[in-house]
């Protein structure tokens, strides 16, 4: 059960109708934790699970500033604080360098990047005495970059970066962050790459045993 700061944590999921965001969601509500689900619209709001308790959904485009501080203070005060958030927003790309266009890169950094710091920017002004950060990196930012992937490559390595930056700064705090990198994620698929379940799991874990891998970043590669 994940019940290490109160009776119920409470844990904020963005992207929570997403494919690994409503797994993660389903994962802390039959665990007894208070669950809010952020999504850019209703029609995957439409898609959060529920089990015996029903998750809190909050509509809003995490890439937008005001968006993403209303949505924190809303959640917030809804669900008396916040003691983990688990940021899934993310999008891939490819696409040559040479002909990679402004707007392209940006949209992968705003998609990827600036809405992990709006994130926990928000977070980190709401947990107070401590919590738990999770965001979900890749290996194209963890190892190497890949060829036709600049941005995506770029943006994902700015994750863990991040983390890193926001776990030192609040390391007396009691709130910690971390970074999981994934190969390819499968979803009840065969293939190379690891199951969605092993990267629910380690979300778990974390948000379980956060300060002894406080700023890491935890590679689940799986096969292949």
């Amino acid at each position: 059960m994940i019940k290490d700061r109160s009776d119920a944590q409470r844990v904020v999921v963005t992207g929570g109708g997403g494919r690994l965001g409503s797994k993660l969601v389903r994962r802390f509500l039959d665990d007894g934790a208070n669950v809010a689900a952020i999504v850019i619209s209703d029609e995957e709001a439409a898609r959060v699970p529920s089990a015996e308790t029903t998750a809190l959904v909050k509509i809003a485009d995490v890439t937008d500033e005001d968006s993403v501080v209303t949505a924190f203070e809303e959640l917030h005060d809804e669900l008396g604080g916040l003691d983990a958030v688990i940021h899934t927003v993310g999008m891939w790309g490819q696409e040559v360098f040479a002909k990679t266009r402004l707007s392209s890169w940006e949209k992968m950094m705003s998609v990827n990047l600036t809405s992990a710091f709006l994130c926990f920017r928000e977070a980190v002004r709401h947990m107070g005495d401590g919590g738990t950060l999770i965001a979900i990196t890749s290996r194209q930012g963890a190892d190497r970059g890949v060829g036709g992937q600049a941005a995506y490559s770029a943006a994902k390595a700015g994750i863990i970066r991040l983390v890193e930056a926001v776990a030192d700064e609040h390391a007396s705090s009691g709130i910690t962050a971390h970074a999981i990198a994934p190969s390819t994620i499968l979803f009840e698929e065969e293939g190379d790459g690891v199951q969605a379940s092993e990267v629910v799991s380690l979300v778990v874990y974390l948000t379980n045993h956060g300060p002894s891998l406080d700023g890491a970043t935890v590679r689940a590669y799986g096969s292949g």
